[in-house]
């Protein structure tokens, strides 16, 4: 008996859109007008030329992470800060446009007991991840790489990567790494001094100003309709409700970082621009 031949494998069906041959549109005129938008990801890619053209041609690398917050606060804190403070640093500089969040920090994906919801990558894939963004951002024509991270242990790797990719680019585009950022210990003082907000620690890895920072963005980030129904919607002996003066609160924290980003990157860039 001769032996069967096997039926070929099902093909996968492709859609009618992949079948045919692509339009070029990058030379075509943009058929709509702006969208008003300083990230990336939600403008179209005609939008992003345009925006180059006109000298939108620094771009913001955020990197923020997935970590235990507590009960209260969502894994994703410092992608929801930055949510809210890449945009106001974006619109203040005024020639900036924002690259994706980079969503996970660096730590070691293989240590024992990672607390539930915690995803990191390793410092080697962490510094790749940066340095594939920056290369992708200048090979389309940003000039300045601004690089800006939410927690502690985003900053050694922005800082060395920052340092070679300077060395292997030889002045033809910068990346600024910005340590002046990550200022939550002037944050805490602005909001004692200022504010006249004074929390009593309660052991979280949480605090008003990062809650007010959130709320501006999104009040679930807070869990906000499970606590005021649990009667908890308080952090640190601080009251979050009514929820409109914590946001007020928020916006002033998110301005008071962003000034003094701000400066700092234009100092950065004033630097670059006169070095040898």
């Amino acid at each position: 008996m001769s032996a069967q031949t096997p039926a070929a494998a099902p093909q996968p069906r492709v859609a009618s859109v992949n079948s045919q041959p692509r339009v070029d549109v990058s030379a075509m005129p943009r058929p709509i007008d702006m969208h008003d938008s300083v990230w990336i990801e939600d403008l179209t890619m005609l939008e992003v030329r345009d925006l180059l053209k006109a000298g939108k041609t620094t771009a913001l690398v955020l990197v923020g992470g997935i970590e235990e917050n507590g009960p209260y606060l969502t894994t994703g804190k410092h992608n929801n800060v930055l949510k809210g403070t890449g945009e106001s640093i974006a619109r203040a500089l005024g020639n900036a446009l924002v690259a994706p969040i980079v969503t996970l920090e660096p730590g070691n994906p293989l240590r024992p007991n990672l607390s539930p919801g915690t995803i990191v990558l390793s410092q080697a894939t962490y510094r790749a991840v940066l340095t594939d963004m920056a290369n992708s951002l200048r090979s389309q024509g940003f000039t300045d790489i601004v690089m800006l991270g939410d927690s502690g242990g985003n900053l050694n790797g922005m800082k060395e990567v920052a340092s070679t990719l300077n060395g292997e680019w030889k002045g033809k585009g910068t990346v600024h790494f910005i340590p002046e950022y990550y200022n939550y210990g002037d944050v805490e003082q602005f909001q004692e001094q200022v504010l006249g907000i004074h929390e009593k620690l309660e052991g979280y890895h949480d605090d008003y100003y990062i809650s007010a920072m959130i709320a501006t963005v999104s009040t679930d980030g807070i869990r906000m309709p499970e606590r005021v129904k649990a009667g908890n919607f308080v952090i640190n002996g601080v009251p979050l409700a009514p929820i409109e003066k914590t946001i007020a609160n928020g916006r002033k924290m998110i301005a008071f970082r962003t000034e003094a980003t701000v400066a700092a990157i234009k100092k950065s860039m004033a630097q670059s621009r006169t070095a040898p």
